[in-house]
């Protein structure tokens, strides 16, 4: 990537999303949609169905539905619409994002439990077995994929199964890692899945999306605890009107997400993507260990989607001159989310290179300014 192509866009954003986008998904925006026109709505079902064959080649028991908002709205749109008032969740979490889940839930009046591994730890398939066997009122189940709060992979393949096999209904949030990482969800075992289109797809802020099992949306009419936020009802929408939404969609954004998707069909689909992900992430970690830079996790637990990184225990590091010392070398990186820990985070998705990563450890090197690289 030239940032000489971009020259209203003076850095490079290493960051879990909003990413950088290639300037054709930004150049796709510049023409204005009607919401209620046919051509926008094909446009829609279009990005529907090719949501669902990114998550299952069992297209045929699966469905999607787009939603506007961040992230965090689609999780809330999902947690407050499929779980009914008698119903009890169980989270499993191990960072912020898991933890968001259960303040939704707070905020919501949903029955909640949550089993808390620490940041440092990946959701453990024993402790869950045991969480669902002890306590028969769980009728659904939440966790996040890909934990950008430390860059943790968590073993959802493994829980998809316990909770299949304890007739439970399974919900990922998978906002930094659908698109960017190999999945089968019907394998997975997986009910109702959620990203975004400013991740691994990407395309830029303005709305999420699920991809859901058919018969579990089917059997959540009625139940949510919000009229924006309706799932059911956006889906029965979109499914009865060829793709409409209730209230005004973000069709500049929709439009640049279909061309995201086109463009990661011409990258060679998720595998290939995952390939350059790892491949940033490999060459990140590689260099930054080189400069004295110690990672947080392991290598087993690392995800390709962020890399967090402990800060240099010398006294003269401080974070937010680092990070203004790497911006103005057109670099933008992220603080650190773990409390326990003096961190920061670099992000390896969005339209970055391997030869981008290579670019930003010679910009680390320059911006070495503190005495000491000591690890914390």
């Amino acid at each position: 990537m030239n940032m000489n192509d971009y020259p209203d866009n003076p850095y490079l954003l290493l960051t879990p999303g909003p990413l950088s986008t290639s300037k054709t998904v930004k150049a796709s925006m510049l023409n204005d949609w009607c919401t209620w026109d046919d051509e926008y709505n094909i446009i829609v079902q279009d990005i529907r169905k090719r949501l669902v064959l990114l998550a299952t080649p069992n297209t045929g028991e699966y469905t999607s539905v787009l939603m506007q908002g961040s992230g965090t709205f689609v999780v809330e749109s999902v947690i407050g619409s499929v779980i009914p008032p008698d119903g009890k969740l169980l989270v499993l979490a191990n960072g912020s994002y898991g933890d968001r889940i259960v303040q939704i839930a707070d905020y919501l009046k949903i029955n909640c439990s949550v089993i808390r591994f620490g940041d440092l730890k990946p959701v453990d398939a024993h402790i869950t077995q045991e969480a669902l066997d002890s306590d028969p009122d769980i009728t659904h189940v939440a966790m996040v994929h890909c934990e950008t709060t430390t860059g943790m992979l968590n073993p959802v393949e493994e829980i998809g199964h316990l909770v299949k096999q304890a007739g439970k209904c399974f919900i990922v949030d998978a906002m930094s890692s659908f698109g960017g990482i190999p999945m089968d969800i019907a394998n997975w075992h997986i009910d109702f899945i959620i990203s975004s289109a400013n991740k691994c797809i990407q395309g830029v802020p303005g709305f999420g999306f699920v991809v859901a099992k058919k018969s579990r949306m089917q059997l959540v009419k009625g139940l949510a605890r919000s009229l924006s936020l309706d799932l059911y009802d956006q889906w029965e929408t979109m499914e009865k009107q060829n793709g409409k939404w209730r209230f005004t969609s973000p069709t500049h954004v929709v439009r640049a997400f279909r061309q995201a998707l086109d463009e990661l069909d011409d990258e060679g689909g998720v595998a290939m993507r995952y390939r350059r992900y790892r491949e940033n992430q490999q060459i990140l970690v590689a260099g930054m260990q080189e400069l004295g830079f110690r990672p947080l996790l392991d290598k087993l637990n690392q995800s390709p989607i962020i890399t967090t990184f402990l800060s240099p225990a010398s006294g003269d590091f401080e974070f937010r001159e680092f990070y203004h010392r790497l911006k103005a070398r057109g670099f933008v990186i992220y603080p650190g989310k773990v409390t326990e820990f003096d961190c920061f985070r670099i992000g390896n998705i969005g339209e970055v290179y391997p030869e981008d990563i290579i670019h930003l450890l010679a910009a680390v090197k320059d911006s070495m300014y503190w005495t000491g690289i000591q690890q914390s």
